[in-house]
């Protein structure tokens, strides 16, 4: 059986971690199949927008599989940490936007991976955590790096040093998450998220993911010299003088990217 599911609907691709009796745990499987279908909706047109999530109602990803990892060497962990790595920085970059429907347990790896999404809707039930000290080791997926970005450096240092768990609540109020919804309603308000997503123009989506990433990396100057250079770029697409044309005529624009 596969480990990851997919789905799509209208523009939107749906990915699925389909092991809940193991509460959706990542192994080397699982970020395969993860790559493979993050790669198949980047290379299809007609998809603007991904949501993330994980089967059950218990968890969206409970982190990585402590059993395979115990058995690695050294080298072994650091080229697991890399391949985490790659595969968060590619959904962070990802060109089109990734919604993250946390449905439960995010813990370690689980967290990791709905930081690297754009945007993070968690239900009531969710539960939040970086409990890689616990077990005597350090987050390898971007942890220790995406969440004093997220939600300071005093917050993140008491997550990472703890380990403790934080409720959905809690998750909201440090910015870790965009919105919190009943379980039952979780994936009615990301697909209603999503939905709206994909009538927007695809061009400026990407450019904003674009310009929003490596601003992070610059000074506030050199960030906004890079955001008039890919302003003026997108006076390049049909996007621009669609949705400008359409304001004038007032109509909707009909985005065709």
């Amino acid at each position: 059986m596969s480990a990851v599911l997919v789905y799509r609907r209208k523009g939107i691709y749906t990915i699925t971690i389909n092991r809940p009796e193991y509460l959706n745990v990542l192994d080397n499987q699982v970020l395969d199949e993860l790559r493979d279908s993050f790669e198949a909706a980047g290379k299809a047109p007609d998809i603007k927008v991904v949501i993330l999530t994980g089967a059950g109602k218990r968890a969206f990803i409970a982190g990585a599989d402590i059993r395979e990892m115990a058995k690695m060497t050294p080298a072994q962990a650091e080229v697991y940490s890399k391949k985490g790595q790659d595969l968060t920085n590619y959904i962070e970059q990802f060109p089109k936007p990734v919604i993250a429907a946390v449905n439960g347990y995010a813990l370690g790896g689980g967290c990791e991976f709905a930081m690297a999404c754009h945007i993070r809707y968690a239900s009531e039930n969710a539960q939040f955590a970086q409990p890689e000290v616990g077990l005597g080791v350090i987050p390898g997926f971007g942890g220790s790096q995406r969440l004093p970005r997220l939600v300071g450096k005093g917050i993140a240092f008491e997550m990472l040093l703890t380990g403790k768990m934080i409720n959905a609540k809690t998750a909201l109020q440090i910015g870790l998450v965009n919105k919190v919804v009943p379980a039952n309603n979780l994936i009615t308000s990301v697909k209603k998220l999503a939905d709206r997503l994909a009538h927007t123009s695809s061009s400026a989506a990407e450019m904003i993911i674009k310009v929003v990433n490596e601003g992070a990396d610059l000074d506030l100057a050199e960030g906004l010299k890079m955001e008039a250079k890919q302003f003026g770029n997108i006076f390049r697409t049909e996007d621009q003088r669609e949705g400008m044309q359409a304001f004038i005529d007032k109509r909707k624009p009909k985005f065709k990217k």
